[in-house]
Order: C-alpha cells, then sequence, then structure tokens
C-alpha cells in the first residue's frame, strides 16, 4: 500500500471509530419499544420539571409569536406545550423523533393539551428531515448526547434555518467515569462550531449540571 493512502487511513481511523462509539452508552435503553416506554416514564412532569425548568427555558430563547420553532428529539412531547404557547396560534412547532412510538406518545400529549399548531416529522439517525430554510429556531434538549452522527445532523440543521435562526443545544456536562454523556461543553461547542455554526453564546442552566449553547449558522 502506498505510504500516502496507509498515512490517511491511519490518521482517520479515529474519526470513523469515534462516530460508530458515539453514543453506545447513552442509547442503550432505546434499542426496544419496551426500553423506550421505560425512558419515557421520566420524560416527562414532576421531577423534570424542577430540573428543566422549562418556562425559564422558554424566556432563555426569546421566541417570538409566529415563529417557527423544531423539538429536535422531541421523545414524549414534553416541551410542546411550552413550545406551542410562546410561538401563538400563527407559529408553527415542528416535532421531530426518530421513533415512531415517541412520536405517538408526544402525539398524545399535543392532543392533551389542545394543541393545534403542532407538525410531527420522523426523522432519522442521519438527518431530521426538516423543509430547508424553514425555521426561526431550533431545541436540542438533553439530545445531543444521544447523535451517532452529529456531523450529518448538524449539516442538515444548518440547512433548515432561515437566515438569523438559532440553535439552542441543552445538555449535560461529562463527569468523571460519566460514558452516558461522550463530550463535555466545550467538545460540543468545537463539534458544532466546525459543522457551520457560530457560538453565539455559552450560560449554565441553574446549577453546574447543565448549560445552554447557542449557535448561528456561519
Amino acid at each position: 500500500m502506498n505510504w500516502r493512502w496507509k498515512t490517511c487511513l491511519l490518521a482517520l481511523m479515529p474519526a470513523a471509530l469515534a462516530v460508530a462509539q458515539v453514543a453506545q452508552d447513552a442509547n442503550k435503553g432505546y434499542q426496544t419499544e419496551q426500553g423506550r416506554a421505560n425512558v419515557a416514564k421520566g420524560l416527562a412532569g414532576g421531577k423534570r420539571d424542577e430540573e428543566q425548568k422549562p418556562k425559564q427555558l422558554i424566556a432563555d430563547m426569546a421566541l417570538r409569536e409566529g415563529a417557527t420553532v423544531a423539538d429536535i428529539g422531541t421523545g414524549v412531547g414534553y416541551m410542546l406545550p411550552f413550545l406551542s404557547e410562546a410561538v401563538g396560534p400563527a407559529g408553527k412547532v415542528m416535532a421531530e423523533d426518530i421513533f415512531p412510538d415517541f412520536l405517538d406518545k408526544a402525539r398524545a400529549r399535543a392532543g392533551e393539551f389542545h394543541l393545534s399548531n403542532v407538525e410531527f416529522i420522523q426523522g432519522s439517525e442521519h438527518d431530521p428531515r426538516l423543509p430547508a430554510g424553514s425555521v426561526d429556531a431550533i431545541l436540542m434538549l438533553e439530545v445531543y448526547h444521544h447523535l451517532n452522527y452529529p456531523g450529518e445532523m448538524l449539516h442538515h440543521l444548518a440547512d433548515a434555518m432561515k437566515p438569523g435562526a438559532k440553535f439552542y443545544l441543552v445538555d449535560f456536562h461529562k463527569r468523571p467515569g460519566d460514558n452516558h454523556i461522550r463530550a463535555d461543553k466545550d467538545e460540543v461547542i468545537q463539534e458544532v462550531t466546525s459543522n457551520g455554526f457560530r457560538l453565539v453564546s455559552a450560560t449554565e442552566r441553574g446549577s453546574d449540571k447543565q448549560y445552554m449553547a447557542v449557535f448561528e449558522k456561519k
């Protein structure tokens, strides 16, 4: 084998392995419908309201009435009532997830709250399948560490954003010995800014567990 090709392959191997192992631990509970049903029990209400402070999150996002916002990895639709109210009847919420059973639960939650401005989209691990140039804001709440193909997802998210749109990424800090979260804030910011985005701000969220990074596309 030509030495130049061998050097290139050796350089690419760590990146390829990283992609294959990105969310292995984080996604263990999502491999079966029963596993997702168990996960779903902790995805809405009660303790999560205390941890996430959804009304404060909406205030921090400063969504305007009539805007279109995408909730990537909506899960059971926890944030849908808050996002729907923020953008109002003239706005739209795109609730995206890769699992149809989660989307069924999100539809049920939207029905429970009588939300008329929510559209449901089944994406894939590679592509959230949002229409190009369609959104004013994107929320990814405790989802980024689940991405198996972050580079591809970020590319498609950038394509979906209107000029001036914001991408709000909320996730957990990585702790020593924690394999569930693959990267800490600085690493995540570096990864996102290397894939078509510019950092606007990065702040802590009420405790030392979470942060919010806000991005625009370049």
